[in-house]
């Protein structure tokens, strides 16, 4: 299934959560995340200047708890034509939003230690594109308590919710 990129209110929420406040390989279990994730992020080593770029994300919690509350997306190449940008998810139901070059997508599912979800993007290239273009893609998830998974971002943030981010850098050189 194809989608197109609705940009609405979740763009943003997405370009408040474009940094996350951990890097991906500080944060364990150990330091008492909820859930923490294993992300494989997948792009082309090569493309041409109007070509195609297609990223896919596979993130697996490895707990210790089930993940409710995150978000899977990142930063898009600088020379990505952002007009049309399309996903697939493993997940129905699955939204997205971009703010500027930034893609996060609110998926709809519980997951349990050791399940996975997976997420394609898919985008063109500008022609006027050169050199190196970086992803940087992979999952912000908040340790969210029983009972407050109906709050804002906003108190959420005020409250001091931890957030934890897991991201991967993909890097495509613009051939001609």
């Amino acid at each position: 299934m194809r989608k197109s990129i609705k940009v609405a209110s979740l763009a943003l929420l997405a370009g408040a959560l474009l940094v996350p406040a951990v890097p991906a390989s500080a944060t364990t279990a150990a330091d008492g995340a909820f859930s923490v994730f294993k992300v494989a992020v997948k792009g082309p080593k090569k493309a041409k200047p109007g070509g195609k770029l297609e990223y896919t994300i596979v993130a697996t919690n490895t707990g210790p708890y089930e993940a409710d509350a995150y978000f899977v997306g990142g930063q898009l190449p600088k020379s990505a034509d952002l007009r049309k940008v399309y996903f697939r998810s493993s997940v129905k139901g699955t939204e997205c939003g971009v703010e500027g070059r930034a893609i996060y997508c609110l998926v709809p599912k519980i997951i349990n230690k050791g399940d996975s979800i997976a997420m394609i993007f898919e985008m063109k290239l500008k022609k006027s594109a050169k050199g190196t273009q970086s992803a940087k893609l992979g999952v912000i998830s908040y340790d969210v308590q029983t009972g407050m998974e109906n709050m804002s971002k906003e108190e959420l943030q005020r409250l001091g919710i931890p957030e934890h981010g897991y991201a991967k850098t993909v890097k495509t050189k613009v051939v001609r």
